[in-house]
């Protein structure tokens, strides 16, 4: 005798010719033929769990960061290479003598040295960063609403008594800051390889080489080379660049009597935000 549990488990399908007992995991479907096709049902739930996750607003704020940032490096690539050159002290002292500069050594294609790791190193960058900045701000919106709501948490020490409040801290600003430690902390490897590749292209001439020189001269650790002074440069702008454009955006909806940003405006607002943040920080 089969328990309840069993024929709950279990399914049958027969016909003339036999019997067949399989678990309701196994689809089956009639086809012309009289013949039965055999499915598996967890592959179609798979599927669809699949799908459900895709539209997940987190894969669409990654993938909105990717794409950004694939788009703006393949743009200003050459900008991005004469920076280099130009922080690391390599070549001329201004914009066009390095560029003609890199033209003449290099030819055109040198303006887009190192692009490849360059690519490879920004669309995971703006991914982890955008998604981590969305992700931290509807956290900490979400905390303070509730605490708002709720009596806030008290430590009774004597007579004195102390209240932990997050209604001073700035949402935008703690996500900014998170979003630029994380991403940093995560693809920090790839921009010792592209600024490798982009200054001494002919000690690093591939990525494999460069890999492998780095990792033989300092190991795991060389390829977080600067990574401190990275995290300090970093910290202040990302908490400053994500409140600015937040507080610009906000700012001019507000003027303008607006819910939304067109893309031209986004532009223009990431672009001002941008520009104050590489002269004061």
């Amino acid at each position: 005798m089969e328990s309840e549990s069993q024929r709950k488990s279990f399914c049958s399908v027969g016909d003339m010719y036999g019997l067949v007992i399989a678990p309701k995991e196994l689809h089956f479907e009639l086809v012309k033929d009289n013949s039965f096709r055999l499915r598996f049902r967890v592959l179609d739930d798979l599927g669809e769990a699949m799908k459900d996750f895709l539209r997940t607003k987190e894969v669409g704020e990654f993938c909105s960061g990717a794409l950004s940032g694939a788009m703006t490096k393949a743009i200003l690539a050459p900008l991005e290479t004469i920076r280099t050159r130009m922080v690391v002290g390599v070549g001329s002292k201004n914009i066009c003598g390095s560029f003609f500069e890199v033209v003449e050594q290099q030819g055109w294609q040198g303006l887009w040295a190192g692009n490849t790791i360059n690519m490879l190193r920004i669309i995971p960058t703006q991914a982890i960063e955008f998604g981590t900045f969305e992700c931290v701000k509807r956290t900490m919106t979400s905390a303070q609403e509730k605490w708002n709501q709720t009596k806030c948490p008290e430590v009774q020490i004597g007579h004195v008594s102390l209240k932990f409040s997050l209604s001073w801290l700035s949402p935008v600003a703690v996500a900014g800051a998170a979003a630029g430690i994380v991403s940093t902390l995560a693809c920090h490897p790839l921009e010792v390889l592209k600024d490798r590749l982009t200054v001494s292209p002919e000690a690093y001439p591939t990525l494999t080489i460069a890999i492998s020189k780095i990792y033989k001269e300092g190991g795991i650790g060389g390829l977080y080379a600067g990574l401190t002074p990275t995290l300090i440069g970093m910290l202040p702008y990302s908490t400053c660049y994500y409140f600015m454009y937040e507080t610009l955006k906000k700012s001019y909806c507000q003027g303008k009597k607006k819910e939304f940003l067109n893309r031209a405006e986004m532009l223009l607002v990431g672009a001002l935000s941008g520009r104050i943040m590489a002269l004061t920080v």
